[in-house]
């Protein structure tokens, strides 16, 4: 009994691991085509494809309340991290850089801190500054609200179009021209 519990608990790793390498992608044209980018796989979904818009109010690590319907119209990048998530320190400047460059274009950054307590989170956020805000999501429930396109692990980073509907999502640790083709995919949409 034991041994049969460790062979299936060894199969569901292998799968998840395979499953989270690859990913069906619709391109401009709306052809779906699969390619794997970085540790994880991105992402970016047809206009046809996507669902409701997603609903994410909190409180920022600063205590100030944030609800990101307030910026309809532009577009989102939701980084969901965590303070004791190593991937995440790595891509904490790769973010800043990225947030710099692309607010002119009419784009948002949020931080979505999981399943940390607000004094790890403030250290984290002091250790690696950004020039956009953070909210906690400590119980995961805002971590839901992106369904079936929600992240298992971080770090993950979502991309929300004009209508605030998860337009693409990068799994696992993100570079600069990666974030940066995405996010401008998602703005130049018509």
């Amino acid at each position: 009994m034991r041994k049969s519990l460790a062979v299936l608990s060894a199969c569901v790793v292998v799968s998840v691991t395979i499953a989270g390498c690859s990913a069906k992608s619709s391109g401009s044209n709306g052809s779906e085509t699969s390619y794997v980018a970085g540790d994880g796989s991105t992402v970016l979904l047809a206009t046809s494809k996507r669902g409701q818009p997603i609903a994410l109010t909190g409180t920022t690590l600063e205590g100030e309340p944030l609800d990101i319907a307030a910026w309809r119209g532009d577009v989102v990048v939701v980084n969901l991290w965590a303070s004791w998530c190593g991937p995440c320190r790595s891509e904490a400047v790769t973010l800043e850089k990225s947030f710099k460059e692309l607010s002119t274009k009419q784009v948002h950054f949020l931080g979505l801190n999981t399943r940390d307590g607000l004094a790890a989170a403030l250290a984290f956020s002091n250790r690696f500054p950004t020039g956009y805000p953070s909210i906690q999501d400590q119980d995961g429930a805002l971590t839901l609200a992106f369904g079936n396109l929600g992240p298992a692990a971080t770090p993950s980073t979502l991309i929300l179009d004009r209508q605030g509907r998860v337009a693409a999502r990068i799994l696992g640790p993100v570079s600069e021209a990666q974030l940066r083709d995405v996010t401008l995919a998602v703005v130049e949409e018509k």
